[in-house]
């Protein structure tokens, strides 16, 4: 690894400073597609809800570096068993773990060909800035960087360090959103996870003395989730966002010129290749940009959609009690003088903060005993065992213009 001539760091609210002491490293993050992250929203829409939730995946993958990097020196026992090959991948991995994610979180994705892992992985892996900075590294980087990424990396422990129960992802993500949101439901004890974590038979475990502290970060996930990620504000614009992209598609699909003038969208459209300049050109920019051309669109279907998204003027939201409740709304949406096709949105979210079942090592959290032995999780903690066995709790609710309130 070659080694830049000083530390560089950059302050973080979270995690005081992030060290980068490697030139690959450091090239990286002055690349085009991880500068393009500045500009995607950590949280998509939930800055509709927490105003201060500003905060942006560029800040977010360099939280996740930085918890691996001191994982790496840090874990007692991790550093042996990773090859300086190794060390390197892991901590690019976990900086460019998002290096594919479109604007607005998931939301995209309802007219994106694919998934943004892919888009992931094939900058990685192609004709890219990052993909020329890896290969002239290490010509083996760019794909051992993406195996880890996609579970696929020979070392089991590189991947458990960004994509496991307890990994750096969630760790920086749950800290960093309860800070931007000005929440306390995501805290818990960073600093206690890295000192009581050991390696045991190539898996990472924590110490039965840390079981505690495992204990709130899985409490700060289950509160996180149900009063950040699925709030309904949120989930009422992530409805207006994939209604307007419903109803963008069906125009293209009719007829791609009544979308011309939102060329912006049209890679995404064609439902043929995205290329890398296509993901570098698409970030949140773009996407406002795009909505404020489509309220002067002649379509007054895409138009009013796109002046609700700009002016926060969200869907109104119900929990569903029966099926007959929906159409009921469904006729009011048509009473009103609305298409129910792009004016009604069905939305159930169900989170368990700890699923563990057999056969999958990233789904488990182990915890080293005393006496030497290893116990998943949910054997050793009573709090999780109640969560394990208890009900995987749902809501269901249904989205569609204030206008049309019962």
């Amino acid at each position: 690894m070659k080694r830049l001539d000083e530390r560089k760091v950059m302050r973080d609210p979270i995690h005081e400073y992030i060290h980068v002491d490697n030139d690959v490293i450091w090239a990286s993050i002055n690349a085009p597609e991880f500068q393009r992250l500045r500009r995607i929203h950590q949280l998509g829409p939930t800055y509709m809800v927490y105003h201060t939730a500003e905060h942006s995946r560029f800040s977010h993958s360099l939280g996740v570096y930085e918890i691996v990097r001191r994982m790496i020196d840090e874990v007692k026992g991790l550093k042996e068993q990773l090859t300086e090959f190794d060390q390197l991948a892991v901590m690019l991995a976990g900086l460019l773990h998002d290096l594919g994610h479109g604007p607005f979180s998931h939301a995209f994705e309802w007219i994106s060909p694919k998934n943004h892992e892919f888009y992931t992985e094939q900058l990685l892996k192609s004709d890219s800035v990052i993909h020329e900075i890896l290969v002239k590294e290490h010509p083996d980087l760019p794909h051992a960087v993406a195996d880890i990424i996609g579970h696929r990396y020979h070392n089991p422990l590189c991947t458990q360090m960004i994509s496991g129960q307890l990994d750096a992802d969630r760790m920086d993500y749950l800290l960093r959103d309860a800070y931007f949101t000005g929440t306390s439901y995501g805290q818990f004890d960073l600093e206690r996870v890295l000192r009581t974590m050991r390696v045991k038979e190539r898996r990472l475990v924590i110490k039965e003395s840390g079981i505690h502290t495992v204990e709130d970060y899985i409490m700060a996930r289950y509160h996180m989730y149900w009063q950040v990620y699925y709030h309904p504000v949120s989930r009422s614009f992530e409805a207006l966002l994939s209604q307007f992209f419903h109803r963008l598609k069906d125009m293209y699909q009719q007829s791609p010129l009544s979308v011309d003038s939102l060329r912006m969208f049209e890679p995404y459209l064609k439902n043929s290749e995205v290329t890398n300049q296509d993901v570098q050109n698409m970030d949140e920019a773009a996407c406002l940009y795009g909505f404020m051309l489509a309220t002067h669109h002649p379509d007054t279907i895409l138009s009013d959609l796109a002046k609700r998204l700009l002016n926060r003027h969200l869907f109104e939201y119900k929990d569903i009690e029966s099926e007959e409740q929906i159409q009921q709304v469904k006729k009011n949406i048509e009473l009103c003088g609305f298409d129910p096709s792009y004016y009604f949105w069905v939305d159930t979210q169900r989170q368990k903060p700890y699923q563990p079942y057999q056969g999958k090592e990233s789904s488990l959290i182990w915890i080293l005993r005393n006496n030497g032995e290893v116990k998943e999780l949910s054997e050793m903690s009573v709090i999780v065992k109640a969560i394990v066995h208890g009900e995987n709790k749902q809501d269901r609710k249904m989205f569609y213009p204030k206008e049309c309130e019962v």
